[in-house]
């Protein structure tokens, strides 16, 4: 009896440790930023997800919601994916180590609820993060573009069919 008890306490502590294991991207060898980009859930069916990318053109998804994909899945971009990516969001990077918010109250007027929010990570070695995070329901003019880039990134890095809309279970 207290063999049995103890062999199911053993499978649940090794099963709960392979849960809770991350996936992780290899440290980058080349130099540059490693950047993250988080679609938050809204009040719908959007889909949830965070990805990154590394200068070197390794690539995790960890899908959160309404995705094509059930768990955290790798991917490559080339070079000129990665450049572009870069470029595309460079526009929109606040200075080196600081946040910056564009949401209800914040850098916004005109705002529309239950929309996702977006967070967008450079980070480089030891450094601080660099941080934007915007509201997606912030409708000012002035952010069309950044809505825009925000919605061309699936295409651009080639995994828009991992991170399509699908209402399976919420996955």
């Amino acid at each position: 009896m207290v063999t049995k008890a103890l062999s199911i306490l053993a499978a649940t502590v090794l099963l709960g440790g392979c849960a809770m294991e991350q996936a992780e991207l290899e440290k980058p060898t080349l130099a540059g930023d490693t950047i993250r980009f988080s679609a938050g859930p809204c009040f719908g069916a959007c889909p949830s997800y965070s990805l990154r990318v590394t200068p070197d053109g390794s690539g995790l998804i960890e899908p959160q919601r309404f995705t094509a994909i059930p768990g955290p899945t790798r991917f490559t971009v080339t070079p000129a994916q990665y450049r572009r990516f870069r470029a595309a969001l460079a526009q929109f990077r606040p200075a080196q180590g600081t946040v910056r918010r564009i949401g209800q109250g914040e850098n916004c007027v005109r705002f529309a609820t239950d929309m996702p929010g977006y967070v967008i990570e450079w980070t480089r070695g030891e450094a601080p993060p660099t941080r934007l995070e915007f509201q997606s329901g912030c409708m000012d003019a002035g952010y069309g573009k950044l809505r825009a880039t925000i919605a061309s990134i699936p295409s651009m890095l080639d995994v828009a069919a991992m991170v399509k809309p699908t209402t399976a279970k919420g996955r």
